[in-house]
């Protein structure tokens, strides 16, 4: 059979491609742009189909679908997610979708795991570029686990849309490893640059020093990141090893900032799991050999990510303790985020060759009181707020950056730890942690 005809044998409405999903399935989505968004806002008819006892893990899915918010879809299908979006928060506080604890480069193993223990069949609900003359499409924004599900035997349906961009790396899927195709035309989701404040300007410029030309570097997305970015755009030689590729690194790209060509590992290509930004960053990615997309287990390792030269993580927290614990995903009790890749990247950054992780954040934050004031509070804190998750341990913290200065933790002791994490905090706060350290027996 001609993998044209093969491809029409497959394809399906949202509805009939649904209707393949078996009671007690795993589903598990596809990250952040490439959650196949046509499908999922058909996900109530599970309903009709009288499903039962399903399991849904997605990851910061972009856009919403009425399943997630559905108090009759308990008992059909359970929400559950690694790393949280709006609606996925909102849909918690109402305990309708659950978290996942999860580092990046284990959350599809031992969800597997978990699948298998309780004789659940995997199904994977993704996004992919239209076929090419071999049968082939790609998986597009996100390989973060999507083409290693299908390795193992996932049941795969797929959204096919000529809109998103066709990738390379652990992409290429052949059409007949799919059970089911859907077409779509919807436009990719896009998210544009933040502007950063002068805060965040003064904090990339402190990170931009601490990177030295040849470093490979992996950044997120945000006021901070782009400030970043800016500041790194007279740097020479850089390389990129990320989980995310953001507008940002294109930029650097074109500042001509990096060209990969001193990483050690994948010299020539920058490299990353998803990627998420606007139609330009679609466009540059599209039929671009120079970007590979690896699996997660590849480009978060923390043994791959080390075998870049210079390697320099740079990743954000909510409240940093004055031991140098990092609650990065919850707001005390209430769950945020996710762990995501941190955890991995930092460690792979330490043992890089002159590797460095960074934790760069605002010295404070603003709240509205009950008389609604608003109040400022210090983001370095005595303790971490109770319920709060230590996204990152003490034990890995590196550098920490804010708006006033750098602290280098690398083999301090606690003490120590301590006065620079004050000398970098706001003025009007210092004074009190230091009250708070001493009265904790910390200095």
């Amino acid at each position: 059979m001609s993998y044209q005809a093969i491809y029409h044998q497959k394809r399906r409405s949202a509805r009939e491609a649904l209707s393949l999903i078996k009671d007690g399935d795993a589903i598990f989505v596809a990250q952040v742009a490439s959650a196949p968004m046509v499908i999922l806002e058909e996900l109530t008819v599970l309903k009709d189909f009288g499903i039962k006892d399903t399991v849904m893990v997605s990851c910061l899915p972009v856009g919403y679908f009425q399943a997630m918010d559905d108090p009759e879809m308990i008992g059909i299908c359970r929400q559950e997610s690694w790393f949280f979006s709006p609606q996925q928060r909102a849909a918690h506080e109402k305990q309708l979708a659950f978290c996942v604890p999860q580092h990046s480069t284990s959350a599809l193993w031992k969800k597997v795991d978990r699948a298998r223990h309780e004789g659940r069949r995997l199904v994977l609900l993704g996004t992919c570029s239209p076929m090419d003359k071999h049968g082939y499409v790609s998986l597009s924004l996100s390989t973060i686990y999507e083409k290693e599900l299908i390795e193992q035997g996932a049941l795969a349906i797929l959204e096919i849309n000529p809109n998103y961009p066709r990738t390379f790396g652990d992409t290429l899927v052949h059409v007949s490893q799919v059970a089911a195709l859907v077409e779509s035309d919807r436009p990719v989701p896009e998210i544009e640059l933040s502007p950063y404040t002068d805060i965040d300007a003064a904090i990339g410029h402190s990170v931009a020093e601490l990177i030295e030309d040849g470093s490979t570097i992996q950044l997120g997305i945000g006021n901070i990141p782009n400030a970043i970015a800016h500041a790194l755009k007279d740097k020479k030689h850089l390389g990129i090893h990320t989980e995310m590729f953001t507008e940002n690194m294109l930029d650097l790209l074109e500042a001509g900032a990096v060209d990969n060509s001193q990483k050690g590992f994948y010299d020539g290509f920058s490299l990353c799991s998803f990627a998420f930004g606007s139609r330009r960053l679609y466009d540059y990615l599209d039929d671009n050999p120079s970007v590979l997309f690896k699996r997660v287990t590849i480009a978060n390792d923390p043994y791959q990510i080390s075998r870049n030269n210079r390697f320099v993580s740079v990743n954000a927290a909510l409240e940093i303790d004055l031991s140098g614990q990092c609650a990065s995903e919850s707001i005390g009790h209430k769950q945020y985020s996710g762990t995501g890749g941190q955890a991995d990247t930092v460690q792979g950054a330490q043992r890089s060759k002159d590797g460095k992780s960074i934790i760069a954040l605002h010295s404070t934050y603003t709240k509205t009181d009950k008389t609604g004031r608003e109040v400022r509070y210090s983001k370095i804190v005595p303790e971490l707020t109770p319920g709060a998750i230590v996204s990152l341990q003490r034990n890995d913290t590196d550098y920490v950056v804010t708006e006033y200065g750098v602290a280098w933790l690398r083999g301090l002791n606690v003490a120590e730890r301590v006065k620079e994490l004050i000398r970098i905090a706001h003025p009007d706060f210092r004074d009190w942690l230091k009250e708070e350290a001493q009265r904790n027996g910390l200095i």
